[in-house]
């Protein structure tokens, strides 16, 4: 089509220009990598604080799931939230949650109000808000470039904020560390309304499934349904589920392992902690974006599962802390590729207007291992060990690469493209 009636078709909603699109995409790594920093000071706060106040494993447990189940609830109300209000509410929405979140862990002096601090993380999802900026403002055939460089943010996020919240709540207490926590949420809010811009979407598509999903209630869950209906959405999701749920177990389970398998303290923690951020930079700013120009995304995530079988193995096979750290360089590369993949994966399989409720699919996939994943992984741990989650994790992974070997999930996109 072409003349007039295409142009306003095409016609920005909000036109950006080049510098300010760089500067909108700049201090978006910059929220992602706070929010980040102040998440994992939270990680270095919480196991230590619940044992003082009497948890033991299985408690702990049931914790975790909790936070599984509301962030689970929240996430695809909060894409949808994003993609009917637009990005820059969603992110503020987010920050607010925040404040509260780290103010009431400060005030944390018993087992209920260490579940009930958790409730404000119903709408905590700066990642996934940061993701719906990025992709809005990211071609199709670059995507999942620009979601690796925001993963580098993660990457510095975990080494501040392990090494911060191990320095802080072992040196000041647990209330002066949430306390500079709920100041940088803060001070984040700051950043999202005065630079990202209210309309972040490139274009208004004038497609009938642009209109359908541009319109509508937040809590409406045949919105959902529909976006599963895309060809290859429900399958990439199975997928996504399945194959990140024996690593999830594992990741959940991680502080309690630190604690009791490696014996180590706080601050220990936050530098091994700390460590896996140096190996996720590294992997997320010099491996997954030249990957990714040269390869195909199927491969790709057939080389992301099978490198995670792999990892299971010799999960099982570990003994002490060292040989943990050199598992944790292909560990990290798998975990990196696959979320990367994925989600450019769905991100692309479905209109732009539903790219935020998306993304918020699939920050509820990590809520869903996370909701689970701490049952599983306390009666696991108590039962079977640590070896039980490589073992698992191996068994599961290597059956979804034979799996995909025979099916062309992905494939559908790359044509597209």
């Amino acid at each position: 089509m072409s003349g007039p009636e295409s142009v306003a078709q095409t016609a920005p909603v909000d036109p950006l220009t080049a510098g300010k699109m760089r500067r909108v995409i700049l201090v978006t790594y910059l929220i992602a990598a706070m929010d980040i920093t102040w998440l994992f000071v939270q990680f270095s706060i919480t196991p230590y604080l619940a044992k003082r106040l009497g948890f033991d494993t299985l408690w702990f447990g049931y914790l975790q799931t909790t936070v599984g189940i509301i962030q689970l609830l929240g996430g695809p109300i909060f894409g949808r939230f994003a993609d009917l209000f637009r990005a820059r509410a969603a992110l503020a929405l987010s920050c607010m949650a925040s404040v509260v979140y780290f103010i009431l862990l400060g005030l944390t002096n018993s087992a209920l109000m260490l579940f009930i601090h958790k409730l404000p993380a119903i709408f905590m999802h700066a990642l996934p808000g940061t993701q719906m900026v990025v992709a809005d403002l990211s071609e199709p055939s670059q995507r999942a470039d620009a979601l690796a460089k925001l993963g580098l943010c993660f990457g510095i996020g975990m080494i501040a904020g392990s090494s911060l919240g191990g320095t802080l709540s072992t040196r000041y207490g647990d209330t002066f560390a949430a306390g500079v926590a709920a100041c940088g949420s803060l001070f984040s809010l700051g950043l999202v309304l005065k630079f990202i811009p209210k309309h972040t979407k490139k274009q208004i598509a004038e497609d009938g499934a642009d209109k359908k999903g541009g319109a509508g209630s937040v809590f409406n869950l045949g919105e959902i349904v529909r976006l599963m209906k895309f060809p290859g959405v429900a399958k990439t999701f199975t997928v996504k589920i399945v194959s990140g749920l024996p690593g999830g177990i594992f990741q959940v389970m991680f502080s309690i392992i630190a604690m009791n398998f490696f014996q180590l303290q706080a601050e220990q923690t936050g530098y091994l902690m700390a460590y896996f951020g140096v190996v996720q930079m590294v992997i997320q700013g010099g491996v997954i974006g030249r990957m990714t120009a040269r390869y195909s995304e199927s491969s790709l995530l057939l080389l992301s599962i099978g490198v995670t079988s792999m990892v299971g193995l010799a999960q099982a096979l570990m003994s002490n802390v060292f040989q943990f750290c050199l598992i944790v360089v292909p560990m990290m590369f798998s975990l990196s590729m696959f979320n990367v993949i994925t989600d450019s994966v769905l991100t692309k399989s479905v209109p732009a207007s539903d790219t935020g409720t998306m993304l918020g699919l699939c920050a509820s996939v990590q809520s869903l291992l996370r909701t689970i994943g701490p049952t599983i992984g306390g009666f696991l741990y108590e039962n079977y060990g640590v070896p039980s989650f490589g073992f698992i994790q191996f068994s599961v992974n290597m059956l979804v690469f034979l799996y995909l070997l025979r099916n062309d999930i992905g494939r559908t996109e790359e044509r597209r493209d």
